[in-house]
């Protein structure tokens, strides 16, 4: 059954994450598309709701296929196999990296206006996006609610 938009999604998301209802959860959504959802989740289960920031590595000539993402706090994941089937040089890589980091960087400052992140320390972080495609955005975003100290890590997704 499809959705009507991505709140539809969240709403019914949340019901079935509903045994995190009133515990010590965090929803973090992943801007943009994740964040809908996420509220929706956040609302439903009275949890906390913040943002968690990725950025995906696209290949040089085609952007839109990632070969790994970047997160907060220096967090990185690539695929070794589709750097090494497209030939791409590190030089390539790190110029990418370092155009998706300004970028995270700055989407922090927009996000945040200068508001700490949502402590995880000890908690459960339900890690919310619209939907994964090679799921690089994904790793990585559990990776950075891990290294924050999340006792769990739950990925949920409407699609």
């Amino acid at each position: 059954m499809p959705f009507t938009d991505r709140r539809d999604a969240g709403r019914r998301l949340a019901a079935r994450l509903d045994r995190w209802r009133g515990s010590d959860a965090v929803v973090l959504g992943l801007p943009r598309g994740g964040v809908p959802v996420a509220s929706e989740v956040a609302r439903a289960l009275g949890a906390p709701l913040d943002v968690v920031l990725v950025r995906k590595l696209g290949l040089p000539f085609q952007p839109e296929l990632a070969l790994g993402a970047i997160g907060e706090g220096g967090l990185r994941v690539v695929d070794p196999d589709l750097v090494r089937r497209f030939g791409i040089s590190a030089a390539e890589l790190a110029a990418v990296e370092a155009a998706e980091r300004s970028e995270l960087d700055r989407r922090a400052a927009r996000f945040r206006s200068g508001r700490a992140p949502v402590p995880l320390a000890g908690r459960t972080a339900i890690v919310v996006d619209d939907g994964v495609a090679t799921g690089a955005s994904a790793r990585v975003a559990v990776a950075v609610a891990g290294a924050a100290g999340a006792r769990r890590v739950v990925a949920a997704v409407p699609v």
